[in-house]
């Protein structure tokens, strides 16, 4: 989803990219993109080292995720788990061979949506830390993410706390469901979630890349908001239903804890530090108008 906003903008400010694909089935659509493309198994040393040893990259921009399919939030560790593979030991093989071929500077995607620290205020900043969700389905996912921003960060490179995406087909899943009613709010939806549009998403990587930024920047909006605003707000931008309301007690029994955990106690990202330091400017602002002006599939 994002390579494909990214990479052109790369390509438009003068950057020569090396875009990689698990099939070659997506080769031309890189090339078309502008990018020279090569086939890498993020799960291969050796692919991944030969493939960074030929391209001989200043920068190395780690996107590697593998999240396809309907959402299963109730076993989210088996939905997230070549995902959690590629944010662990892909991660690795990446900054052994950036290591290896001298590369200098290494931007990594993480995630800041509603996976703030279950503690205090609802908004939360870089100093802190993301919800380890332990005993939960997402508690591998959690790891992951941590384990990107720790070693990426300690290797001097910087990790990007993306807000949940939206645009360019993002949602569609999630949409389907929400069309069919079978996306509700749980308990007062008092859950808040950070969203970002891909566009927004893709420009703050550029200047990250390009300003050799250090460090973890949450890359959201400026609104982060409850459930119980910007679901029932998404299902009128797409003409559907207003959202059910279950129970927590009866969502825990049918979707699990991490269902009830988003939609009840998340916490949302504040986007202050990427804002001052990178000078980064948002497309979208706000969920509200980005959901707005977005053309959602049926």
């Amino acid at each position: 989803m994002l390579g494909r906003r990214l990479v052109p903008r790369l390509v438009a400010r003068g950057h020569e990219v090396t875009a990689t694909t698990t099939g070659a089935g997506k080769v031309g659509l890189l090339e078309r993109l502008g990018a020279r493309a090569v086939v890498m198994d993020g799960l291969d040393a050796m692919s991944v080292g030969e493939a960074v040893g030929t391209a001989r990259p200043d920068v190395i921009v780690h996107q590697m995720t593998a999240i396809s399919g309907k959402p299963d939030i109730r076993h989210m560790d088996r939905w997230f788990a070549v995902t959690n593979r590629l944010r662990t030991e892909g991660t690795d093989h990446l900054l052994a061979a950036a290591e290896a071929t001298g590369v200098a500077h290494v931007v990594a995607q993480s995630y800041g949506g509603w996976n703030g620290i279950q503690e205090g205020g609802w908004i939360k900043t870089e100093d802190e830390p993301t919800d380890p969700m332990t005993g939960t389905a997402a508690e591998p996912v959690m790891t992951a993410i941590r384990h990107v921003e720790e070693s990426v960060t300690k290797a001097g490179g910087v990790a990007l706390r993306y807000g949940a995406f939206y645009g360019d087909g993002a949602l569609d899943s999630q949409l389907a469901l929400l069309r069919k009613r079978q996306l509700p709010l749980v308990g007062r939806g008092t859950g808040y979630c950070s969203w970002i549009h891909l566009d927004d998403a893709a420009s703050a990587t550029v200047l990250a890349l390009e300003q050799r930024a250090t460090g973890v920047y949450d890359i959201v909006d400026d609104e982060p908001a409850p459930a119980a605003q910007w679901l029932p707000y998404l299902a009128e931008c797409v003409d559907a239903k207003p959202p059910m309301r279950v129970p927590a007690w009866l969502a825990r029994l049918l979707a699990g804890e991490v269902a009830v955990a988003m939609m009840t106690r998340g916490r949302g990202f504040s986007n202050a530090k990427a804002k001052r330091e990178l000078g980064w400017e948002l497309r979208y602002p706000s969920w509200r108008e980005g959901f707005r002006n977005e053309e959602f599939s049926a």
